[in-house]
């Protein structure tokens, strides 16, 4: 549920509602503005690839690789330009929830069968 909000809600709500705040992330770090679309898209997707149920097992391995990768590179991008301790842990905390959340949905599929 944290990532759905965290990943999915929140980024797709700031482009919705707030499209000029969508950059205020990227901007900062050196990167081009279409970079932060991209970065939404592919969150809201990655989350509903891993909230829908029915979505195929490799689709759903995909889905939480391309968070991991996003939320390390959003901790390097921190650690490497701003140094903001509190920008560098949340993507490491977020990251967290991701692999707890990666290892019971993997328990609850091999329950399943």
């Amino acid at each position: 549920m944290i990532i759905l909000l965290w990943e999915g809600v929140m980024p797709l709500g700031t482009l919705l509602f707030s499209p000029e705040y969508a950059t205020v992330g990227t901007r900062p770090l050196g990167y081009p503005d279409y970079f932060a679309y991209a970065l939404i898209i592919c969150k809201v997707l990655g989350v509903v690839a891993i909230s829908y149920p029915k979505t195929s097992a490799k689709l759903k391995e995909w889905a939480y690789a391309g968070l991991t990768f996003n939320l390390i590179f959003a901790f390097i991008s921190h650690a490497c330009v701003d140094k903001n301790i509190g920008f560098m842990l949340m993507p490491l905390v977020i990251l967290g929830i991701l692999a707890v959340s990666y290892v019971y949905n993997n328990k609850i599929q091999h329950n399943k069968v």
